[in-house]
C-alpha cells in the first residue's frame, strides 16, 4: 500500500487530536479515528465493508496505548476512581470480545449507520444535562458497574471506540462523578475493553482476502503506528488541559466534536451541500 505524504500528515493530525481528546476528556479518540481511516482506506481501494472493518480494528488498537498514557496521567492526579474502572473494565473486556464478533459478520453501511447514531444519541443526551445544583453523592453500586460495562464493552467492539462515549455521560449522571473523575475513570476503563476488541478484530480478520499490506487480521500496523507515535505524548497534555478547563466547557467540547462527527457519518453534510 503507497501512502502519499498527504495521508501520512493527516495520520500524523489524527494522532495529535486523538491523543489530546483521550487525555481531556476521557475518550478512547475512536470517534475521530474512525471516520478519518475508514476515508483513507476506501480512498486507497479497500472494499468499503473491509474499509469499515479496518478502522474499527485499528482504531481500537491506537487507543489501547494512548488510554495507558491518559490513565497514568489521571491516576497520579487521583482522578481515577479504581473499584468502578477495575469492575466495569474486566467485564467490558467480555464485552468488546461479543462486540468485535458481531462486527466482523455485519455488512460495512450497516456499522457506519450505528456508530454514527450512537454517537448523536450520547451527544444529544449530554447536550440536555443540567449542572445539578449540589454535589451529587457518588454510587457505589456493583451491578450498575457491571452492566455499563457489559454495555460500554459490546459498544466498544461493535464500532471500534474504547467506551468512553458511552461511559462519561453515565458516570457524570448516574455515578455521580464530576468530568474529571469520569474522564480519568473511563481512561484506565478503556485500557482493558480495547484490549477485548483487538484480539476479536485481529481474530476475526486473519487469512480474510482483500487486506492491504502490514494487517493483521482487521488492524493495519502503518496506520497504527503513525498514529500512535503522535497520540501517547499529546495524551500528557489532554491530561494537563482536563485539570485545567471548567467541566462545562469539556462537556460542550465533547457535545460539538460527537455532533459532527455523526453528522458526517450519515451524510448530512453532503445532502446539505456542505464541504464538510
Amino acid at each position: 500500500m503507497t501512502i502519499e505524504l498527504f495521508y501520512i500528515v493527516i495520520l500524523v493530525l489524527t494522532g495529535m487530536l486523538v491523543g489530546f481528546t483521550t487525555g481531556l476528556l476521557g475518550l478512547g479518540g475512536g470517534f475521530i479515528m474512525v471516520p478519518i481511516l475508514f476515508f483513507l482506506l476506501e480512498n486507497l481501494g479497500v472494499d468499503s465493508t473491509l474499509a469499515i472493518r479496518m478502522a474499527f480494528g485499528t482504531s481500537l488498537a491506537a487507543i489501547l496505548p494512548t488510554a495507558l498514557s491518559s490513565s497514568y496521567g489521571h491516576y497520579r492526579k487521583h482522578e481515577v476512581i479504581l473499584k468502578a474502572a477495575m469492575i466495569m473494565g474486566i467485564f467490558g473486556f467480555g464485552g468488546a470480545l461479543i462486540g468485535g464478533y458481531i462486527s466482523a459478520h455485519t455488512p460495512g453501511d450497516i456499522l457506519k449507520i450505528i456508530f454514527a447514531l450512537i454517537l448523536l444519541l450520547v451527544a444529544l443526551r449530554m447536550l440536555i444535562f443540567k449542572e445539578p445544583t449540589d454535589k451529587k453523592e457518588k454510587r457505589d453500586n456493583l451491578m450498575l458497574f457491571i452492566v455499563w460495562g457489559v454495555i460500554a464493552g459490546v459498544t466498544s467492539g461493535l464500532v471500534g471506540i474504547g467506551g468512553g462515549v458511552i461511559l462519561i455521560p453515565v458516570m457524570v449522571l448516574l455515578f455521580g462523578f464530576n468530568m474529571v473523575e469520569a474522564a480519568g475513570t473511563s481512561s484506565a476503563f478503556i485500557v482493558l475493553t480495547s484490549l477485548g476488541g483487538i484480539l476479536s478484530y485481529i481474530s476475526s480478520g486473519l487469512n480474510m482476502s482483500g487486506l492491504p499490506p502490514y494487517s493483521l487480521g482487521y488492524i493495519n500496523l502503518l496506520q497504527l503506528v503513525m498514529i500512535i507515535g503522535c497520540s501517547i505524548p499529546m495524551a500528557q497534555f489532554g491530561t494537563w488541559a482536563a485539570h485545567r478547563l471548567p467541566e462545562k466547557q469539556l462537556r460542550y467540547i465533547f457535545v460539538i466534536l460527537l455532533i459532527f462527527i455523526s453528522f458526517k457519518m450519515l451524510g448530512v453534510f453532503g445532502l446539505l451541500g456542505l464541504p464538510l
